[in-house]
């Protein structure tokens, strides 16, 4: 069996256990939840996990050419408006593959 089935076969279970059970991921996950909850409106840098990557975040979101707007989230889905050099982009990105939210100070 290939590493990489394992791996997935492994995070799948460990997501399951952790709905399950209660575990300090839910406590993060809530955490989570508040802040992007707090932060409707505003704009954001997100970072996701490892093997959640977003071409569209990664290229504009988090960085000059662009930015993260939070447009709604709940317990499982965050909607982000991601402004691009040519437009807009509205993307619904599961809240479990969220790492962290932090907000962007205005100049």
């Amino acid at each position: 069996m290939e590493i990489s089935t394992l791996k997935k076969r492994i995070d799948d279970l460990e997501r399951q256990l952790t709905k399950m059970q209660g575990t300090s991921y839910h406590e993060d996950r809530k955490a989570l939840l508040q802040v992007a909850g707090s932060y409707i409106g505003k704009k954001v840098n997100i970072d996701l996990k490892e093997d959640h990557e977003d071409v569209d975040i990664f290229n504009y979101g988090n960085t000059k050419h662009g930015s993260n707007v939070i447009l709604d989230a709940d317990d499982e889905w965050l909607l982000l408006r991601i402004d691009t050099p040519k437009g807009n982009k509205e993307k619904l990105i599961r809240m479990e593959s969220i790492e962290r939210i932090s907000v962007i100070k205005e100049e």
